[in-house]
């Protein structure tokens, strides 16, 4: 078992920025990918951004040229530093990892709130 826990939300206006963390433990050894996912009110869970343990990245459309993830290792931690935020931007933000030849993300914290508005 892998378990995931995310902080650095809160309240930002538009336009400014906010950093995720996402610190794991448990069975960490078999984890490839980890990632960051959000489910905005009345919506579908969606893919932000994900990272291999080789460092290959994937972004949403919605958040490339915004968004960065970055992975430590050795640190076993996973960060989202979100640049030029929107209203739209607004969800609670989950951290997700899966271990290597499985096709789905499977392991989640337990979401944290980020608000964008003035």
């Amino acid at each position: 078992q892998v378990q995931l826990v995310e902080s650095g939300g809160g309240l930002v206006q538009p336009g400014g920025s906010l950093r995720l963390s996402c610190g794991a433990s448990g069975s960490i050894s078999s984890i490839n990918a980890m990632g960051w996912y959000r489910q905005a009110p009345g919506k579908q869970r969606e893919l932000v951004a994900t990272i291999t343990n080789t460092g290959r990245t994937n972004y949403a459309d919605s958040v490339k040229g915004r968004f960065t993830i970055s992975r430590d290792n050795a640190k076993n931690t996973v960060s989202l530093q979100m640049n030029s935020l929107k209203p739209e931007d607004t969800a609670v933000y989950y951290c997700a990892a899966k271990r290597i030849l499985v096709p789905s993300y499977e392991y989640w914290g337990q979401g944290i709130q980020v608000t964008v508005s003035s």
